[in-house]
């Protein structure tokens, strides 16, 4: 049975009680369920502690999928001691760190609604985010896309995330906004995040963590433009406000 992947629910669960099903490899620890995200999408795997019984705590440096992509591994810190099979523990998520990706990421989204263009690549960071997209005409300058992204923040649109079948995400191919990476499939059903009622702002598949309301993302601006090809333009986005 795969790992159950509660953060995909509730994004804010940042302490859970979870047993341990396997070891994989020297330091990879597999759960019935946990609430870190694993490495995918751009957005960088959790970090964190297990805590066991007794109060000891195991440091978890990193989060990945398994091999078959069916379960999420924790790395433990090279070197420690394993909890072994059947045990009880608590996860406890980095939330710090956790809680800015999930601002960085709904800050994405609103960037391609600010940039309704193909995106070509992306990556989730804590202090920058960056965005790439296929551009053939006039690029936007920066501050009226920072201005866009403000105005979207400000109007506090609620984010969720709904499920549909793979064959609803055939039958709305405009859902997809990659130019050139599709969703996983496989599971029978895709993972939707919406913002605004109904998903009326945007609606894209992710399996990312993401804020309950757009207010959270806070101050953030467009710190570059950079030219990456013939059309390709790559928009990185910080936190704080535009500086002087």
């Amino acid at each position: 049975m795969a790992s159950e992947r509660v953060y995909q629910e509730d994004a804010y669960l940042s302490t859970m009680e979870a047993t341990l099903v396997r070891h994989e490899g020297e330091s990879g620890l597999v759960f019935d369920r946990t609430n870190f995200f694993a490495t995918g999408g751009g957005q960088p795997g959790d970090i964190g502690f297990v805590e066991s019984e007794d109060g000891d705590r195991l440091k978890i440096v990193g989060t990945v999928y398994s091999e078959d992509k069916e379960d999420v591994v924790m790395m433990a810190e090279a070197g420690t001691t394993l909890p072994e099979p059947g045990a009880t523990v608590v996860l406890h998520v980095d939330w710090k760190r956790r809680y800015r990706l999930m601002r960085m990421h709904t800050a994405c989204h609103l960037l391609t609604v600010a940039c309704p263009f193909p995106i070509t690549g992306a990556a989730v960071g804590e202090e920058e985010s960056r965005i790439d997209f296929d551009i053939a005409d006039a690029v936007p300058d920066k501050a009226s896309v920072t201005d866009a992204l403000l105005e979207l923040v400000a109007a506090n649109h609620p984010v969720f995330s709904r499920w549909i079948t793979e064959e609803e995400l055939d039958a709305n191919p405009g859902l997809v906004k990659s130019a050139n990476v599709r969703p996983p499939r496989g599971s029978g059903r895709i993972r939707l995040v919406c913002i605004g009622e109904n998903g009326s702002v945007d609606t894209q598949p992710c399996g990312g963590t993401h804020v309950q309301e757009t207010s959270e993302v806070g101050e953030i601006h467009i710190g570059k433009i950079e030219n990456k090809g013939k059309t390709n333009r790559r928009f990185r986005i910080r936190f704080g406000p535009v500086p002087a």
